[in-house]
């Protein structure tokens, strides 16, 4: 027999979309030849649909969609993923279709509440396997972090499963897809199974889906492997045993285009989805702005994107024109809009309580802000959206100002970073010359005082990278960071600096998440808190 994988990009709460996506989808399998169609977890509301699920009417118009999508299937079974409430509990389920009817329904067992995940705030965990035959071969089901865990997959296979299909919503983030194949490899070993793994594709405010279903044979090894960050419906040959046939196999891309495409994928989907007409970003000159740039019109074409340069008098000549080549570069319309005067006005007007007082940090963010005004006033007047420019370093220690460079509706960079923005420049500049290569060498600077430099304030970057990812993203304390041999007085720094502004990250917008770890719904820290992890 054969059957068929949607690894489609879904819209949350699209419930009418969703649906003529499946039946399109469904439409071109039959005509394939194909017997089945599967599609990803919750494929027909978009995961995650968060509090939506707490909203009675939600929940009944999937149900209603549900039902007219089983009437409309004829031809071709069809496995989906949706909401499903029954004696008044909400679960995270699949239902095999076929013949106009809703012959089963399959409700996931385990449910993860980590991470990005809270679905024990939504949804009760079933116990029951549902394994059903189609062409003479016993297919089981399991829902996405159902394979995490042996029992689920054993229970199908103690009910006769020869294959298992494995619907996921399983989101993005660095070496992500090794992980999958690993745990299923346990599961394929534990079971002697097969498994058809099917992930959504697509990007949902901070997630982003990459897809890259896969199907692994009953020996652990990958013999079909979708492309990454790409819609795809795809066939896979299955024997009268059960076993898949060996089909196409689209090799890792590797972390730079894996990072990249991902940050292309959720820029593109959170502007379109949203009806945004299209972005603008503050162009400074340096290598934050300039990936941000490259990002928006690789994601969105360079007609939708505009670059706005505000120099003031400690930005350097070198910066506007390398701004200028930059945006020339990727074909962008390019405004100039000099804020000297507008912060001479300011100054003029806070003379007063200023007076006396050495020029300082006060002085300095009136700049960002003064720039963060114009951006978004320019964003209400023709609707587009700001993109802010900020990587995950500078978040991390508050090197940002609030209502500034940190104004906007959606930080591409916000779980980038640094060390990884330039190399992620590298990785743009070898598909084709983009960024000004002084704008990669140029040591960093916010250009807000005279021969500014970032490590003026912060350390190297790559000291500040490593000591970043042991405390926020590994959990490691500041001993253990020490003895890993960094200096004390650079983790003091570090670790101080993220303590203090974790006010700041609650205020920055939404963005997109692509370490395991990123400052977003999977890291919950308090504001308000006593806890000082320094103890030398």
């Amino acid at each position: 027999m054969k059957l068929a994988i949607a690894q489609f990009n879904f819209t949350v709460g699209d419930l009418a979309g969703n649906t003529r996506l499946i039946l399109d989808a469904a439409e071109k399998a039959r005509a394939g030849g194909a017997q089945l169609l599967m599609t990803p977890e919750l494929a027909l509301c978009g995961y995650p649909p968060e509090d939506l699920l707490l909203r009675d009417d939600f929940i009944r118009a999937c149900g209603t969609v549900l039902a007219q999508l089983a009437e409309q299937t004829r031809g071709i079974a069809l496995l989906v993923g949706h909401p499903h409430k029954r004696h008044g509990k909400l679960y995270n389920a699949a239902s095999l279709i076929r013949n106009g009817q809703i012959e089963a329904t399959y409700l996931k067992h385990i449910l993860p509440n980590h991470s990005v995940f809270d679905e024990v705030r939504y949804f009760t965990p079933g116990t029951e396997a549902v394994v059903f035959d189609l062409d003479g071969i016993k297919f089981g089901i399991n829902i996405c972090a159902d394979v995490w865990e042996s029992a689920p997959a054993k229970l199908a296979q103690q009910h006769g499963a020869e294959c298992l299909l494995a619907l996921n919503a399983s989101p993005y983030h660095l070496e992500k897809q090794f992980t999958r194949y690993d745990t299923l490899r346990d599961r394929v070993n534990q079971t002697g199974m097969p498994v058809v793994y099917a992930n959504m594709v697509g990007g949902q405010d901070e997630l982003v889906f990459d897809g890259a279903s896969f199907v692994m044979d009953q020996r652990g090894e990958i013999i079909h492997q979708l492309a990454a960050f790409e819609e795809s419906l795809h066939f896979i040959e299955i024997d009268a045993d059960g076993n898949p046939a060996p089909g196409p196999l689209f090799s890792d891309p590797g972390i730079e285009a894996s990072v990249y495409k991902a940050l292309c994928l959720g820029v593109h989907d959170y502007v379109v989805k949203n009806g945004f007409p299209g972005v603008l970003l503050g162009l400074s000159g340096g290598i934050d702005s300039a990936l941000t740039l490259a990002i928006a019109v690789d994601a969105l074409g360079k007609d939708r994107v505009r670059a706005v340069m505000m120099p003031s008098e400690y930005t350097a000549g070198i910066s506007v024109s390398d701004a200028r080549i930059m945006a020339d570069n990727l074909g962008v319309r390019y405004d100039e809009m000099p804020i000297k005067p507008v912060f001479d006005s300011f100054l003029q007007t806070l003379a007063g309580e200023f007076e006396g007082l050495p020029f300082d940090l006060a002085e300095e963010n009136l700049q960002a802000r003064i720039r963060g005004t114009l951006l978004m006033a320019l964003s209400n007047k023709f609707g587009s959206i700001v993109l802010t420019t900020g990587n995950k370093s500078e978040m991390a220690v508050g090197y940002s100002t609030l209502y500034g460079d940190m104004a906007g509706g959606y930080a591409v960079l916000k779980d980038v970073p640094k060390t990884l923005v330039y190399r992620l420049s590298h990785y743009r500049n070898s598909l084709s010359p983009t960024i000004p290569e002084r704008i990669i060498t140029r040591a960093p600077s916010a250009e807000l005082r005279a021969n500014q430099t970032d490590q003026d304030s912060l350390p190297p970057y790559e000291i500040l990278d490593a000591i970043m990812e042991m405390y926020v993203e590994n959990d490691r304390s500041p001993e253990d960071i020490v003895g890993a041999g960094y200096l004390e007085q650079d983790v003091r720094r570090v670790v101080t600096l993220i303590d203090r502004n974790e006010y700041k990250r609650r205020q920055s917008p939404v963005g997109v998440r692509i370490t395991h770890r990123g400052f977003g719904k999977d890291r919950r820290y308090p504001i308000t808190s006593g806890y000082r992890p320094l103890t030398f």
